[in-house]
């Protein structure tokens, strides 16, 4: 198994991240909602605000992060195809160290390390995964994230109506152990990196969600990375 990095070997100084008042929404991509974390409302995909008003009740709002830190169960290797397994590889690109790079047509997440090496992760992509391509940076981490639903989902989905006032974080939440939230001037481009609970789907395109990791890879990645870190998207041609 790949020892964790030192958080030294990612800190990026002076990174800084100015995040305005409102996000713009987006369609219905599975994602839900999430509060800002600087204090100016709700943001998500078409959950969220609806004409002014709310599909859930804000005060039945489960906490953001589960107040548990569950134990993170590891899948085993066996379960997983040998080039989606986390790996050390050689990195061709321009990143400065630090980098996240996400790879939505072949299923790979780089974390740069140095230039010419990176920590590759397999992931699943979802229909917001091949949605946004772009800059980023890390604008928010959660440990066990809650999930609220978008309108539609609720709508159409009995499982997922049972949570319309939002499902709390724990090893049955769709965003699994940990989820990374991805912003870009200053705005939340609603792309979450996030765990799963479901491993069949490391190196797959899935019907709902943006870019999955194992719980045990988006676990180490979330202690590697810190608010701020720039996050690279490249376009996707929808394979």
């Amino acid at each position: 198994m790949m020892t964790r990095f030192s958080r030294r070997q990612v800190l990026l100084a002076g990174l800084a991240l100015g995040v305005s008042t409102r996000a713009a929404w987006a369609q219905d991509q599975g994602l839900g909602i999430e509060a800002d974390p600087f204090g100016n409302g709700a943001t998500g995909g078409a959950g969220g605000l609806d004409n002014g008003g709310q599909y859930y009740d804000p005060a039945l709002l489960p906490p953001p992060e589960s107040p548990i830190d569950y134990p993170v169960e590891p899948v085993p290797p066996r379960r997983i195809k040998k080039k989606f397994r986390r790996q050390m590889v050689e990195f061709v690109g321009m990143e400065d160290p630090g980098t996240l790079v996400v790879d939505p047509d072949n299923r790979f997440l780089y974390h740069v390390l140095s230039y010419g090496s990176a920590v590759r992760y397999g992931v699943g992509v979802g229909r917001a995964g091949f949605a946004w391509a772009g800059d980023a940076k890390i604008g928010m981490k959660r440990r066990w994230p809650r999930w609220v639903p978008p309108r539609e989902m609720v709508d159409r989905d009995p499982r997922a109506r049972q949570w319309v006032n939002g499902q709390p974080g724990g090893p049955e939440n769709p965003l699994g152990a940990r989820a990374l939230y991805l912003y870009s001037g200053g705005q939340d481009t609603l792309y979450r990196i996030h765990g799963t609970n479901e491993p069949q789907s490391i190196g797959k395109a899935m019907s709902s969600g943006c870019i999955r990791m194992l719980n045990q890879d988006i676990a180490e990645l979330f202690d590697n990375v810190i608010v701020g870190t720039p996050v690279i998207v490249r376009p996707s041609r929808g394979a």
